[in-house]
């Protein structure tokens, strides 16, 4: 064996080792980092975050969310206006065709309304994702400390809309 060869199939062997799998996959979506912040004492609400892309031809939406750990659950965004933001229910979250839509703090996030129990730290939050041409997607979502803050990503899929300093719900 010529030692090109060798080592350029040594190279594809490494490259694949660095390839990372989707947290979840589910018709031709990839769902990736979904987290929410463990509870406070006297916290009644949480919020979800994850990243979505789309590996379709065609664009999708996501509809809505169920899970025992809220008695409520509800699609928000935050806008700002006049300096202050404000989060507001959405109807949808569209996922372009090959495109991606992230849900990130500031921005579009899953609100879980009335938990019924607190967000522990380390644990997995059982959720479906219901989109409208992906169909019903189980995920978990896991639940860091909370007083986590994600890593900047500024990949031109977020679809925040930016934060001010105080935000009202």
């Amino acid at each position: 064996m010529k030692f090109t060869t060798l080592l350029g199939t040594a190279t594809l062997l490494l490259g694949c080792a660095f390839v990372q799998a989707a947290d979840f996959e589910a018709n031709g979506l990839e769902l990736n980092d979904l987290w929410v912040r463990a509870s406070v004492p006297g916290q009644v609400n949480g919020a979800g975050y994850l990243q979505i892309a789309n590996k379709t031809a065609h664009a999708d939406r996501l509809l809505s969310v169920e899970s025992d750990a809220a008695t409520r659950i509800e699609l928000h965004n935050v806008i700002t206006e006049n300096g202050v933001a404000q989060m507001r229910q959405v109807q949808g979250i569209d996922i372009p065709a090959g495109g991606a839509a992230r849900l990130s703090p500031g921005g579009y996030h899953v609100m879980f309304l009335q938990l019924t129990a607190p967000f522990k730290q380390d644990g997995k939050i059982p959720v479906v994702l219901k989109f409208e041409k992906a169909g019903e997607v189980r995920v978990n979502f896991t639940v860091k400390p909370p007083t986590y803050n994600p890593p900047s990503q500024t990949d031109g899929a977020d679809h925040s809309h930016g934060h001010g300093a105080s935000m009202k719900h």
